[in-house]
C-alpha cells in the first residue's frame, strides 16, 4: 500500500487537492474491479485541523496533522493561488517538515504553483521543474538555481515531480499513477476523467509576456522598441546601435534581464502576433507570416513549430475563430 498524502495548503487550490484525490481513489476502484489490491492509501493533512482555500471561499477539514505523520511514499503539494509570495510565507512552516519528509524516502510532487512553496525547500535546486506559464518570469526570477523548463508538461527527477497549470496537473497524476500501478491503470483512469494521456508540452498554452520588473531601464526600452515594431526585421546590430551598447554588452544585459537572448525574444514576441492573427481567422498562415516580418516559409514553420508544438496550420485549425 502506497500512502500518499495529498496536503491542505493555506490559499490553495481545492481542485488541485480534490482531483488527485479522486484520481488515486479511481484508480483503487479499477484495481479492486479486476480482482487486485487497492494500492493507495489517500489522506489529507495539515498543520492546523482546518484549512481555508481558494482564497478563504472553502474551509476543509483535515484527515491528520502532518506532526502525526512519520513517514509517506508520496507527498502532494497543491497549487497556490495568487498573491503567490504571501501565500509561500503563510505556509513556510511546513518546509522543513518537506525536507525531513523527502531525506526519509518520500517522494514528492508539487502540482501548478505550489511549486514555488516547493522551490521554497531547495529540493528543487540544480533539478528541472515545471510551473503554470503565467508564473514562470516570477519563478525563474525567484529561483535562479533551479532548472526551469516552461514548455514542458511535467518533471521527474530523484524523486521530485513538478507540473505544469490548471488542469494540466492531472497529466501528472497519471504518470504517478502510471509509475507506481501500472499502464493499463493510468490508461483506464484517462478514460475516465477524459484526460489526454499523452500530452508532453504546455507550449500551445503559452501566451508569451517578457519579463519587466528587472531593473534594467535600457533593456526595457528595448522589450518595447521590439513589441511595438515587430513587423519589421529586427537585426540585433541595428538594436545596439538604435541602444548605444556593444553587441556583447546588449546581448549579455538582454539575457540577464529577460531569460531569453535577444534572437529568442524577437522570435516570441512575433509568434505571439502570428498565433493571435491566426486565432481571429481572418488572414492566411502567409499573410499572417508577412505581417510579422518573415518571408521565408520554412524559417516560420520552424519557429513557429518550436516554439509553440505545433505547426502553423495545426494551430489555425485548433484555435481559429469560425467566422460566420
Amino acid at each position: 500500500m502506497k500512502k500518499v498524502v495529498i496536503l491542505l495548503l493555506k490559499g490553495a487550490n481545492l481542485s488541485s487537492i480534490e482531483n488527485p484525490r479522486q484520481g488515486f481513489e479511481e484508480a483503487n476502484q479499477y484495481l479492486i474491479a479486476n480482482g487486485r489490491q487497492p494500492l493507495f492509501q489517500v489522506q489529507l493533512a495539515a498543520a492546523e485541523p482546518k484549512v481555508q482555500l481558494n482564497n478563504g471561499l472553502y474551509e476543509v477539514q483535515a484527515q491528520l496533522l502532518v506532526s502525526e505523520i512519520y513517514h509517506a511514499d508520496l507527498i502532494l503539494v497543491p497549487a497556490l493561488q495568487e498573491p503567490i509570495i504571501r501565500y509561500v510565507q503563510e505556509n513556510r512552516g511546513i518546509i522543513p517538515w518537506l525536507v525531513e519528509q523527502y531525506r526519509a524516502g518520500a517522494e514528492i510532487a508539487s502540482l501548478c504553483m505550489g511549486a514555488f512553496l516547493l522551490a521554497g525547500t531547495g529540493l528543487l535546486n540544480n533539478k528541472s521543474c515545471v510551473t503554470h506559464w503565467k508564473a514562470s518570469n516570477d519563478f525563474a526570477r525567484l529561483f535562479p538555481e533551479v532548472n526551469l523548463v516552461a514548455d514542458k508538461i511535467l518533471t521527474d527527477e530523484n524523486g521530485v515531480y513538478t507540473s505544469s497549470g490548471a488542469f494540466s496537473a492531472s497529466n501528472l497524476v497519471l504518470y504517478l499513477i502510471e509509475k507506481y500501478a501500472g499502464r493499463d491503470v493510468a490508461i483506464y483512469c484517462s478514460k475516465y476523467f477524459q484526460i489526454d494521456i499523452q500530452r508532453s508540452s504546455q507550449s500551445p498554452f503559452i501566451i508569451f509576456s517578457g519579463m519587466r520588473d528587472h531593473g534594467d531601464d535600457a533593456i526595457r526600452e528595448a522589450q518595447e522598441y521590439i513589441e511595438q515594431n515587430f513587423e519589421e526585421r529586427l537585426p540585433v546590430d541595428v538594436l545596439c546601435e538604435r541602444f548605444a551598447m556593444g553587441r556583447r554588452t546588449f546581448e549579455r544585459r538582454f539575457k540577464k534581464a529577460t531569460t531569453n537572448t535577444v534572437v529568442e525574444y524577437i522570435q516570441r514576441v512575433k509568434i505571439e502576433a502570428a498565433k493571435k492573427l491566426l486565432e481571429q481567422g481572418r488572414k492566411t498562415i502567409q499573410e499572417a507570416m508577412y505581417h510579422v516580418g518573415y518571408n521565408d516559409v520554412k524559417a516560420f514553420r520552424d519557429v513557429f513549430k518550436r516554439i509553440t508544438g505545433m505547426t502553423p496550420v495545426d494551430y489555425k485549425l485548433k484555435y481559429e475563430k469560425i467566422l460566420v
